[in-house]
């Protein structure tokens, strides 16, 4: 092998970190001003998710509010033991899992169904309307939530009571005392604030299908009801098991002091 040679393949072996680092470099610009966008979003998530789990060191602590959080005596998991002696801990549980089950079957329900009517509209206008308008509960705070609630379902000046049932030749009735109407309650008032997100995920994703599927079934003389279970619903199976999962993770979210209180509500009315 000749010296010019092996100059060559030196040359070359140099040569190429120094591609790479190009390349990287070449790529890290192209996306700089994504990872820009990306900074805000990451703050928050560090302050509003990340930064509050600090406190779960009270969960482990006899707090001693004179001492202080970090000062207060180290217990272990005897808060734990004492909350799972109580009755309450089987009612949170049982009734988090039982309501948010109901909530992801139902709302997963209402959004595809939704999702594909919006789908067979044609007038794009419309559809942007529609859309806005179930979305807009999504993106309303559950605080202004309670208070619509509220004043449809109020006894002494609620929608509901003072104009609906009287037409109807019907006397007004206790909603919020009456432990019976609460699983009706939180269940319409879950679906009618986050149906919305879930219906325009699986209207994006229906969107999203070859229509040349479509057209073969219809010259098949596939109705639509037969179009819809046999490709809508299959196509769009991923997007439906993702977010049913993120759904189920997200169960421990819940205000579990609604659920439990909505159960004692129910035991002293026994």
């Amino acid at each position: 092998m000749s010296e010019v040679t092996v100059k060559k393949m030196k040359a070359g072996v140099h040569a190429l970190p120094v591609s790479k680092a190009n390349t990287r470099m070449i790529k890290f610009k192209r996306f700089l001003p994504l990872f820009i966008m990306m900074v805000p979003g990451l703050i928050y998530l560090l302050i509003n998710n990340y930064l509050p789990m600090f406190g779960l060191i009270i969960a482990f602590k006899d707090i001693n509010y004179a001492k202080g959080i970090l000062a207060s005596d180290w217990i272990g998991f005897k808060n734990f033991e004492y909350l799972f002696r109580t009755r309450d801990a089987f009612v949170i549980t049982r009734n988090t899992i039982l309501y948010n089950g109901g909530f992801i079957i139902l709302n997963t329900i209402l959004a595809i169904g939704i999702a594909i009517m919006l789908n067979e509209i044609k007038n794009k206008l419309m559809k942007s309307f529609y859309q806005s308008v179930i979305l807009l509960p999504f993106l309303i705070s559950m605080v202004i939530v309670s208070y619509l609630g509220f004043a449809f379902l109020s006894e002494d000046v609620g929608y509901l009571n003072k104009t609906i049932l009287p037409l109807l030749g019907l006397d007004g009735v206790s909603w919020y005392n009456e432990a019976e109407y609460w699983p009706y309650i939180l269940t319409f008032i879950n679906m009618w604030k986050g149906v919305g997100f879930l219906c325009v995920i699986y209207l994006a994703a229906i969107i999203g299908i070859d229509q040349e599927y479509y057209e073969a079934a219809t010259l098949d003389g596939a109705n639509k009801w037969q179009q819809m279970i046999h490709i809508t619903i299959p196509s769009i199976m991923p997007v439906i098991i993702m977010m049913t999962l993120l759904a189920i993770g997200r169960i421990f979210y819940s205000d579990f002091g609604l659920f439990l209180s909505s159960a004692n509500e129910f035991r002293c009315n026994l």
